[in-house]
């Protein structure tokens, strides 16, 4: 066993349950480091990896932070205005009650930290917690599910209709160099429920750190959530997600991911759509410049008839960044009447920067309406003449057409003041590329 891997080893048995963990918890935690020991950290020869060197996290030692303390106006900037959202904070993988806002809830919501939900209601957890994220999927998720020792459960319970969405933030302090946080979400919506959450992840610090994120999602029938992931951390850090949906018939997913942060940020989306009349929306951005390299793996599974999905990412990348998109859609036979369109748009502003797209349909019935596409390229010479024949300089042109490209996946967000955050993001990162 090489040093890094014995590292995460010793501790996993530091981390060793005193007695107040549930068998099932502490079995899946075991069962989770013996496949991670295994398999080890995936390297180039990893079809899933190859384009993307993990060597900074694989022969890195990164330790457990100590704990941190963070005032509560370093976090307002995150807030998006709207400091009465129903709020879980975490820091350096803690959960942080005074940062927190967890007061009056809205019926039907039960939110909290998942070593608490586990000890209040522990059947539940037993039938969703690291069950939906199979360890076997990534080591990534396998190391997540034995080293978690907090995250954030949100349930939303059957016809419940949220008016506001409930804010999931986890913060980088960087008070601790080298710290690696193995932060996991629960989010279960039943049936007919409607939810918003938005999920982000900050860097407050400087020092370089590692976060490995699982989030579960359940989506129950007739169910309808908008989840935004969003990920500006540091560009010392280096960031890996994965997040694991199950729908049930005749619901609704709509996701969008920002990736600005993070020196290497990579994000796995998987959806199963696990009965008929599913619909899953994917929206995705990406904004990368230096020498930062950003990865969105993502892979939806058409299992029943009559399902629906539509994926739009778009990436802008300057300098030396380099960026990695693959995106797979399984149809099996008994997916008839599938309809899954995906796209995968890049837009180069340096002859530095380079795109390894890999868009791929793998259809195994005949009764379906299924495309793909991907481009790769540099501003239309042609609009940024017209923009300059309007008076408009060369580098306000070039910088308005970057803008325009990048916020129309931007609009697919539902929620207002998240929207307009990133688009006041968008403009900010513009107004530094090119």
């Amino acid at each position: 066993m090489s040093s890094t891997l014995e590292a995460y080893a010793e501790q996993f048995r530091a981390a060793a349950p005193d007695g107040t963990e549930p068998a099932w918890l502490a079995a899946r935690r075991g069962g989770a480091m013996d496949r991670f020991a295994v398999t080890g950290f995936p390297g180039p020869r990893d079809e899933e990896w190859r384009f993307t060197p993990i060597t900074p996290i694989s022969q890195g030692t990164f330790v457990t932070p100590l704990p941190a303390e963070v005032l509560s106006e370093r976090i307002s900037p995150y807030l998006f205005g709207h400091e009465e959202w129903t709020r879980l904070v975490f820091v350096d993988g803690r959960f942080s009650a005074e940062l927190s806002s967890l007061g009056a809830l809205p019926d039907g919501l039960s939110v909290g930290n998942l070593p608490e939900a586990v000890a209040r209601q522990g059947a539940l957890l037993e039938q969703h917690l690291a069950h939906h994220a199979p360890v076997d999927g990534s080591p990534f998720t396998a190391l997540n599910t034995a080293l978690f020792g907090d995250g954030a459960f949100v349930h939303v319970r059957a016809g419940a209709d949220l008016s506001q969405p409930v804010h999931l933030l986890y913060l980088t302090t960087g008070e601790t160099p080298d710290a690696a946080a193995h932060p996991r979400t629960l989010l279960l919506v039943d049936r007919g429920a409607r939810a918003s959450v938005v999920e982000s992840y900050v860097g407050l610090g400087e020092a370089r750190s590692f976060t490995n994120a699982v989030t579960e999602v359940a989506v129950a029938e007739g169910a309808w959530v908008e989840h935004a992931r969003l990920q500006r951390e540091t560009e010392q850090a280096f960031h890996i997600g994965r997040t694991q949906v199950n729908q049930q018939r005749d619901s609704h997913y709509r996701s969008f991911v920002l990736q600005m942060g993070g020196a290497i940020s990579r994000h796995d989306l998987h959806c199963r759509l696990n009965a008929p009349n599913v619909e899953t929306l994917m929206y995705g951005l990406y904004l990368a410049h230096g020498e930062q390299l950003v990865d969105n793996h993502t892979a939806i599974y058409h299992d029943h008839p009559g399902c629906r999905s539509w994926e739009v990412y778009k990436g802008v990348l300057d300098d030396r960044a380099h960026a990695v998109f693959n995106g797979k859609v399984f149809v099996t036979p008994e997916a008839q009447k599938t309809d899954a369109k995906q796209t995968n748009r890049n837009l180069l502003l340096s002859r530095e920067s380079r795109v390894d797209t890999k868009p791929q349909l793998e259809i195994f019935a005949d009764d379906v309406k299924c495309t793909h596409g991907a481009t790769v390229g540099f501003l239309d010479k042609l609009a940024l003449f017209y923009a300059q024949s309007r008076g408009i300089d060369a580098v306000s042109a070039q910088k308005l057409l970057t803008y325009a490209f990048a916020a129309e996946v931007v609009q697919e967000v539902a929620i207002g003041p998240v929207r307009d955050e990133l688009d006041r993001l968008v403009l900010e990162r513009v107004g530094h590329l090119g």
